[in-house]
């Protein structure tokens, strides 16, 4: 009978392979769409999460027979999934408009339980939640830019010269362009004019949350704002 408190060294290989293999599929895919966490952090959470389950399960296999020691595979586990929530966490970036990355610090924690998979033994769920993942990050990914695009909010920050009338000429511009306008901060300041000393010029710092309904043409929006009398600057996210 086989003592499943033992596991050989090229078991414990194996399953280390296998979940820098699976890891490293989500973080490719997480690599190449530039997100926080890439190859090694996928890799390296995937690695860390099935040498832990190993542990769990195998590391204190010589106490099993002592007396009033009791054996629990799932503390290190339970452990795992908390704690790789604050890595997860880092991935989340709040810019202001909106929230990023939330995508990336789900892809971190499912890793993870990749990992605590593959260090059980678990392989098939493990190698049949790879694929769904994928599936979920790439082919869901499509559909949802192809077919569910919703109205998404874009910061429009603009400097430029203070003159009567500017914020209304940049409202009707952005009206036209059919964007719906949700918030307006207007910051003043001067600068000394080039050449003339202790004379200033009054500007404008336009921070703007606009509402798209559809694909936003950041290069034509921006290049129309541009042509705008003293605009100085123009940022769009």
């Amino acid at each position: 009978m086989v003592n499943p408190w033992i596991i050989d060294d090229i078991q414990i290989l194996l399953r280390l392979l296998l979940s820098m293999a699976l890891g490293g599929a989500i973080g490719l895919e997480r690599e190449r769409s530039n997100r926080a966490a890439g190859l090694r952090t996928h890799i390296l959470v995937c690695l860390g999460s099935t040498l832990i389950m190993m542990l769990s399960i195998y590391g204190f296999s010589d106490f099993v027979n002592e007396a009033n020691i009791r054996i629990d595979p799932a503390r290190l586990a339970a452990s795992v999934i908390t704690g790789i929530g604050f890595l997860g966490a880092g991935t989340i970036l709040f810019t202001g408009k909106s929230i990023t990355g939330l995508t990336t610090a789900a892809s971190v924690w499912v890793v993870a339980a990749l990992g605590l998979c593959v260090g059980a033994g678990f392989y098939t769920a493990a190698v049949a939640t790879t694929i769904l993942i994928l599936m979920t990050l790439i082919v869901f990914n499509k559909i949802e830019l192809r077919y569910m695009k919703g109205n998404k909010l874009h910061l429009l920050t603009i400097h430029a010269a203070d003159s009567v009338g500017f914020l209304d000429i940049v409202s009707k511009l952005l009206t036209e362009e059919n964007f719906t306008i949700k918030k307006v901060i207007v910051n003043e300041y001067s600068k000394d004019t080039y050449g003339e000393m202790g004379s200033q010029q009054a500007f404008l710092e336009l921070s703007i949350h606009v509402m798209s309904k559809n694909s936003l043409d950041s290069i034509g929006l921006a290049s129309k704002l541009r042509r705008l009398e003293g605009v100085t600057m123009i940022s769009l996210e």
